[in-house]
């Protein structure tokens, strides 16, 4: 596996990360048939808060973004993204891991949403996340803490 790390984003990282948002999901939203040049890109400028956000550092370069936002009742796992040439090497296995032993400690469960047929929803379900709804476009999964 690459060395990587994370650190806290900042305002200056939205644009490369929405770049990476716009190459990562591309596929997945044309399956889809919501794929929008703008939209895709605007979405995450809407909702990039850098306060519970980390930047992907792969070699020490930026290769991604992941944000992990408190609720409540849990905590939501947002914005997952890491560049294709990084994917596949173990890199988005050990960020997520990193994180959810975070919330493990906290004994919070983590939610997310992934569109249906990414291929990222096996990650999810190898590492404890069940489906709790659908619809047509999104998968709504859940992990409780283990040890809960």
């Amino acid at each position: 596996m690459a060395d990587w790390m994370l650190r806290p984003a900042t305002a200056a990282d939205v644009d490369a990360v929405v770049e990476i948002r716009a190459v990562v999901m591309r596929p997945d939203l044309l399956r889809l048939g919501r794929f929008d040049e703008h939209r895709v890109r605007q979405r995450l400028r809407d909702a990039w808060t850098p306060a519970h956000t980390w930047v992907i550092e792969v070699a020490g370069q930026l290769a991604g973004a992941v944000a992990l936002r408190r609720a409540p009742d849990c905590y939501w796992f947002e914005h997952f993204l890491l560049a294709p040439e990084h994917q596949g090497r173990g890199i988005g296995t050990a960020v997520l891991d990193s994180l959810l032993e975070r919330c493990d400690r906290e004994g919070m469960p983590v939610r997310l949403n992934v569109l249906q047929g990414s291929a990222a929803r096996r990650l999810y379900e190898r590492r404890g996340f069940v489906v709790e709804d659908e619809d047509p476009v999104d998968v709504f999964m859940v992990r409780r803490p283990y040890g809960s």
